[in-house]
């Protein structure tokens, strides 16, 4: 190792962390494609609160109640665990999309070296 240096490009920093977010990314479809239709099936936190108190009768159907991935699954799939499945999965690439196109308009490309 004498005379070499120890220095890693950022060519090789980009390569890891691609890496790591592909891993992320098929981790996050498994866990929103099989494991999500093992989540609670309880009211979330505000349906709780307005069942509790008692105007949750008063609640009416918002826009896109009827909607193709409304209420935690997929209109027109009856096997509700597929679902939810799909849709936890339509979730996952349509969050990495945006993200990936937000962090392409913010990302910043090293300064080159001028020497």
């Amino acid at each position: 190792m004498a005379g070499r240096t120890m220095f890693k490009s950022w060519r090789s920093e980009v390569l890891t962390n691609r890496k790591f977010y592909i891993a992320g990314f098929f981790v996050s479809l498994f866990l929103a494609g099989v494991v999500s239709f093992y989540a609670s099936s309880s009211p979330d936190g505000l349906e709780k609160v307005a069942g509790d108190i008692g105007f949750i009768e008063t609640a009416k159907d918002h826009t896109n109640a009827n909607g193709t991935l409304a209420d935690y699954g997929v209109k027109g799939i009856d096997n509700e665990r597929a679902s939810v499945g799909v849709a936890g999965v339509i979730g996952v690439i349509g969050t990495a999309v945006v993200a990936g196109i937000g962090f392409k308009l913010i990302a910043r490309k090293p300064k080159k070296d001028v020497n």
